[in-house]
């Protein structure tokens, strides 16, 4: 016990890095090539098992306002001196014809992928890009690479990402579909992912204030999703409903999200 608690603290040391705008420090050792590389596998074999939707006019909508947001986090990562990490960000946007899936996800390398079941709940080009907000939100905050790192650990004893997918190839796909959100088969999600989806809502406000979207208007689409949630649990919740709470936290952060907004 001693030598794995030893080598956790290790890990920690050595792959504790800082997430943009809130500067938490997070746990994540895993080398971006090989996460990227996973996600386009994984990303690629969503779309294979789906069907891309027909709605002309939607799917204009999530490419017009997904690009919107990807210019907005890129803008403000140069900024921000993560320049360099831009290279990892190859942005792609995809409706998928599921009107009973309740669900986008952004995976690592800018792949976003919104379900038509969302969009009732969306209603417009405002609810949209609070949806993709929040999932590049994820993205730029490596959300993915952490709940990766933190299940490798935990569930195989820290052993690499290349290791755990020769050793236990099943195993380690699972950790990484449901570290992405990805899908409808998700199971048992992730430890912290309250904290992760707090901070996907704040950066989310940030980013689509920068784009030219105001910010006081995503509380609307918490509120539908909040009602929604109280008939069943949509896939974009995860494990926790867009509580009250939640809502006061976004209603809290609005404010400062307006400062870009007006800027």
């Amino acid at each position: 016990m001693k030598k794995i608690t030893l080598f956790a603290i290790s890990l920690f040391l050595i792959g504790c890095t800082t997430v943009p705008i809130t500067g938490r420090k997070q746990l994540s050792f895993i080398p971006q090539g090989e996460l990227l590389t996973l996600s386009d596998q994984n990303y690629k074999q969503v779309l294979s098992q789906s069907k891309i939707s027909s709605d002309a006019n939607w799917s204009a909508k999530v490419t017009s306002v997904g690009q919107k947001i990807a210019v907005s986090a890129e803008t403000f990562m140069r900024e921000n001196g993560m320049e360099k990490e831009l290279q990892n960000y190859q942005w792609e946007f995809r409706l998928i014809d599921d009107p009973k899936t309740v669900n986008a996800f952004c995976m690592p390398g800018g792949k976003i992928v919104v379900y038509t079941g969302i969009l009732p709940v969306a209603k417009d080009e405002i609810g949209l890009a609070t949806v993709m907000s929040h999932e590049v939100a994820h993205a730029i905050a490596n959300h993915g690479g952490e709940r990766i790192s933190q299940q490798l650990l935990v569930q195989l004893g820290g052993m690499s990402l290349e290791q755990a997918m020769k050793s236990k190839p099943a195993a380690t796909q699972k950790i990484l579909m449901q570290a992405y959100g990805a899908g409808t088969q998700v199971g048992v999600l992730l430890p912290y992912s309250r904290s992760h989806e707090s901070e996907a809502d704040h950066i989310g406000l940030i980013l689509m204030a920068r784009a030219g979207y105001d910010p006081a208007k995503a509380v609307a689409f918490w509120e539908r999703m909040n009602a929604l949630g109280g008939m069943k649990s949509p896939e974009f919740l995860s494990t926790h409903p867009a509580t009250s709470r939640r809502i006061a936290d976004i209603n809290k952060e609005v404010p400062e999200a307006e400062k870009y907004y007006k800027n």
